[in-house]
């Protein structure tokens, strides 16, 4: 087995295009939370 450090410095785009699209999909879950939010709650007038 061998150390090889830039393996490490390849593989930062794939690890930042993963966090990126976990950031992506709790963005949209988000998103969907605060509309079925506003469909959803009793308006008081």
């Amino acid at each position: 087995m061998t150390f090889n450090p830039w393996a490490f410095v390849d593989n930062l785009s794939y690890m930042g295009l993963g966090m990126l699209g976990i950031f992506v999909v709790i963005g949209v879950i988000i998103l969907v939370t605060m509309l079925l939010n506003s469909l959803t709650s009793k308006k008081d007038k």
